[in-house]
């Protein structure tokens, strides 16, 4: 029987701390996918709320407002706390934040008891979206990448099935059966219990150390380097998220505006659009694995200018065929500003994945109603012309520092 000496044990050690572990990567995944689907429920509702509760468009507004706030707004303060104290089972704990917001939206008949039920689903947000990317980060070994891009994925399906869900199910037979959601909330906090015990099990890969090439590359950065290069990273994030509001939002009355399609056609073409966001976001990943996260950066965003400048002036059939490019190339940058980010400042994930992410989302909000303020006073048609020129901030990417080194191929695990 052969004894291992201490540096086979440590190799051993390290070697499985490495290791991409998929089950859990796919669980994390198909958890956002409930927890998104959940979210994208709300605003999908506002029809059916607004005229059985008699809400005014001002209250509606503000029932986003309360939502978008404890679900952006609280994502670093968790992020925060959970890397100076891990907690495994929060994960369960927000998702049950989730269950019970949405058995009292079933149950509301009054404003006030509406906002505090989208309060406390925007809670179950917050603790979910830092610490399940932190279990991305944790299970994805060397695949850093390819992790948070099947991660994020879910998120972006969950998120196009909740509206055909609410539009089959609530639309159709009234909010309190909202309550058949809670099924998808119990469905999460099963696995994410799961996810939790692995979790507690294997906290020593939260705390690996960075790369060595990693690590020289940090050690040239000052600290206002790196805020710099935050900065920097967040506003790629507000370039991306406000050229995706403007598609997700008004694509569809961008094409009946000018193509006179449809609805339903302009539907049907809004979710190739979001397949191809989908698709990039699964792409995105691997590509900055094995080639370098801010050469995705670049690509993704500025990549996206050209056509998103053709756009405006294409024909119905052009115009499908360029939104697909859009939706493929901007999303692919979302995993890698994610993992970026990570890596830039380790050791503190949370904290990194709930201001990214609560940031995304923030915007995402925010542009939404900028954008329809302008259409408002000028046109659809505007919007887009002045949305074009936003994939230009990717020009910022020349600024980032190049953390990475050279990048190799990595082995299968």
């Amino acid at each position: 029987m052969k004894i291992q000496t201490t540096d086979e044990q440590s190799n051993t050690a390290d070697r499985a701390v490495e290791a991409t572990v998929f089950p859990i990567i796919i669980a994390i995944s198909f958890s956002h996918m409930l927890n998104d689907a959940i979210q994208s429920l709300i605003p999908a509702t506002y029809p059916l709320m607004k005229e059985s509760l008699r809400l005014n468009f001002a209250e509606v507004g503000l029932i986003t407002f309360t939502f978008q706030c404890t679900a952006s707004l609280l994502q670093p303060l968790v992020g925060l706390a959970a890397d100076r104290r891990p907690l495994p089972y929060s994960l369960p704990a927000g998702m049950g934040f989730t269950l019970v917001g949405l058995v009292l939206l079933s149950l509301s008949h009054a404003f006030g008891e509406v906002l505090l039920s989208v309060g406390l689903v925007g809670m179950g947000s917050s603790v979910f979206h830092p610490e399940s990317s932190r279990v991305a980060y944790m299970a994805a070994g060397k695949r850093r990448g390819l992790a948070q891009s099947v991660f994020q994925v879910g998120g972006n399906f969950g998120a196009s099935l909740g509206p055909l869900l609410a539009a089959a199910i609530v639309t159709r037979l009234g909010q309190s059966h909202i309550l058949w959601f809670s099924i998808a909330a119990l469905a999460g906090i099963v696995v994410l219990t799961n996810v939790g015990r692995w979790y507690s099990r294997n906290l020593a890969r939260a705390r690996r150390p960075p790369r060595a090439h990693e690590l020289a590359a940090r050690e040239r950065l000052t600290r206002s380097r790196v805020a710099f290069a935050i900065a920097v990273l967040l506003v790629l994030i507000f370039s991306k998220y406000f050229y995706l509001a403007s598609m997700t939002s008004y694509y569809t009355f961008y094409l009946i505006d000018k193509f006179h399609v449809t609805v339903s056609a302009s539907q049907v073409l809004l979710f190739v659009f979001l397949f191809a966001v989908a698709a990039g976001t699964v792409i995105g990943g691997p590509i900055g694995d094995r080639f370098g996260r801010k050469y995705v950066i670049w690509g993704s965003i500025l990549g996206t200018a050209p056509f998103s400048l053709a756009l405006p002036y294409a024909g119905l059939l052009w115009t499908v065929v360029l939104s697909i490019f859009v939706g493929l190339i901007l999303s692919s940058a979302f995993s890698a500003i994610i993992v970026y980010a990570q890596e830039l400042i380790p050791g503190k994930v949370g904290m990194i994945s709930g201001l990214f992410f609560g940031f995304a989302f923030g915007m995402g909000g925010i542009g939404s109603a900028v954008l329809g303020l302008l259409a408002d006073r000028t046109s659809i048609g505007f919007v887009y012309h002045v949305c074009a020129f936003l994939p230009l901030i990717g020009l910022l990417t020349a600024f980032l520092p190049n953390i990475e080194g050279k990048r190799t191929a990595p082995k299968a695990a």
